[in-house]
């Protein structure tokens, strides 16, 4: 017969802890199947408005802000 027990948990020194709840149910020595699925940390991808924002642009001959106002 085969159980299904599902839980979250992070991995900590290559031990991944089983809690409390499950842990009479996994009894030491027990033949269990384990299916690791990771949830990477993703980075989001920058769009063109970060990356100008961090690397604006310097082009000569532009009216700076104060001299369109200005006007």
């Amino acid at each position: 017969m085969l159980d299904a027990v599902e839980f979250q948990a992070k991995i900590q020194n290559g031990f991944i802890q089983i809690p409390d709840e499950y842990k009479q149910e996994l009894g030491e020595g027990d033949d269990i199947q384990v299916i690791v699925l990771s949830k990477k940390k993703s980075s989001p991808e920058k769009d063109i408005i970060d990356e100008l924002s961090e690397n604006p642009v310097q082009v000569n001959g532009v009216l700076s802000r104060e001299e369109i106002y200005n006007r």
